[in-house]
């Protein structure tokens, strides 16, 4: 029985190399203006990096070009046929039928594979991409498990996707028009503001009853009639992995470092686990490590059946999880670890170090903050400018882990203990 491919998001080139160093066996990154994530992508040069780190991996790379074209963007498509040899990425995302034909008569050789946004819900509809050339279809989140083994089934030959953890939308595969009715921004177009999660407040009125209207509202924080829960099919991995599924994939190319290595090294973890025991494999001990990401409350979606209002967040639209980003390691120098910071630190906090292929953590107490640049000694410190960061005492780092010390660590500090500080 093969792995499947553990398919991770870099919206940095930062989270990039995060997501390889945890072990994520592909990333998908996307093109500034020319993905579902305009507002995050990555230069040419730093494509190229990426790239070449990738390969020089055994990985993979994938580039995310599934907008869904006006006529103002045809016209960048040649710059990014340009751009491509230089890349050599492993596959192409691509959702709209245009540009999969112009991608595909002008880079036959670069395997296309089908966004999600494409709604790919049915064998049919697998065939005829297959038919057309495409190499995997990424199945839409409203795909069922039976579903999606009996798409398995009739189509044998080309590879399928499916979406694991991450962000849902409450629109069909994504495709929706609030964002660009209410602000003018086009989630088909790269650009959601994420309206869905907004607060509102609606009265309806009856037919028969003109002027009487039925008030929809909630306490001071309004109504999330429209906010998703997050997806985690972790619990239903012994399911999926025997279903020759070639790739299981995370959302997040907004999310933080600490969520791309959060999420890649308990899924390496029980993906590698499940194949070594799976009759001893326990999914709470993944599960207690995701609840440390912020999140909403995680459901498992279409995975059985159409869900109800169990897969809806009514309370609020704020996330859970006492995990925060606090940073990662950018070199290690002269007996001091070089730690970029990612949110406040104070005198006395506990920083936990993410050990790659491991559950457990390496955790320091920072007697001292020492700036980086300054070298002046602080009693607290925030990201404020980029590049930000504290060096640390090597000596500060437990003495039988100082060999794992790398670039691009993580570390995370806990809500609960800064409060208990």
């Amino acid at each position: 029985m093969k792995k499947p491919e553990l398919l991770l998001p870099a919206g940095t080139l930062t989270r990039l190399k995060i997501a390889l160093l945890y072990g994520a066996d592909a990333v998908y990154v996307g093109l500034p203006s020319f993905s579902l994530r305009s507002t995050v992508g990555l230069s040419l040069e730093e494509l190229i990096e990426g790239s070449r780190l990738i390969h020089e991996k055994g990985k993979k790379l994938y580039i995310a070009v599934n907008l869904f074209s006006r006529n103002e963007d045809i016209a960048k498509l040649p710059l990014i046929s340009e751009m491509l040899p230089k890349v050599s990425p492993d596959g192409i995302i691509v959702s709209d039928p245009g540009i999969f034909d112009y991608l595909h008569e002008k880079h036959s050789d670069i395997p296309l594979h089908i966004s999600t946004q494409a709604n790919v819900g049915s064998w049919l509809t697998v065939k005829s991409w297959e038919k057309r050339g495409a190499t995997l279809c990424v199945l839409s989140r409203e795909t069922t498990f039976n579903e999606i083994k009996e798409i398995r089934a009739n189509c044998p030959g080309i590879g399928l996707e499916i979406f694991i953890h991450g962000s849902m939308c409450m629109s069909y595969s994504g495709r929706c028009l609030i964002s660009a009715y209410l602000t003018g921004r086009s989630a088909n177009q790269g650009k959601c503001t994420n309206s869905c999660r907004w607060k509102y407040k609606l009265k309806l009125e009856e037919e028969k009853r003109p002027g009487e209207f039925f008030t929809v509202e909630e306490d001071g924080r309004g109504s999330y009639i429209m906010n998703s829960k997050d997806l985690c099919l972790l619990p239903r991995l012994p399911e999926i992995l025997p279903t020759k599924i070639n790739s299981l994939k995370i959302e997040g190319r907004n999310k933080s470092d600490y969520y791309v290595a959060q999420t890649a090294r308990v899924y390496r973890m029980a993906i590698d686990d499940w194949f070594e025991s799976p009759d001893s494999w326990d999914a709470s001990l993944y599960l207690k490590e995701l609840a440390l990401v912020h999140h909403r409350p995680y459901t498992e979606a279409f995975f059985d059946a159409i869900p109800g209002a169990e897969a809806q967040q009514y309370d609020t639209s704020e996330s859970a999880g006492i995990g925060h980003n606090a940073g990662i390691v950018t070199k290690i120098s002269d007996g001091e670890i070089h730690f970029e910071v990612r949110c406040k630190l104070t005198k006395g906090t506990r920083l936990e170090f993410l050990l790659p292929g491991e559950m457990k953590t390496v955790n320091i107490l920072l007697d001292t903050i020492c700036d980086a640049k300054t070298r002046q000694p602080l009693t607290e410190i925030s990201p404020g400018t980029p590049g930000q960061a504290i060096v640390i005492p090597l000596t500060a780092y437990p003495e039988n882990q100082r060999q794992n010390i790398q670039p691009y660590l993580v570390a995370r500090k806990m809500k609960q203990v800064e409060s208990a500080s």
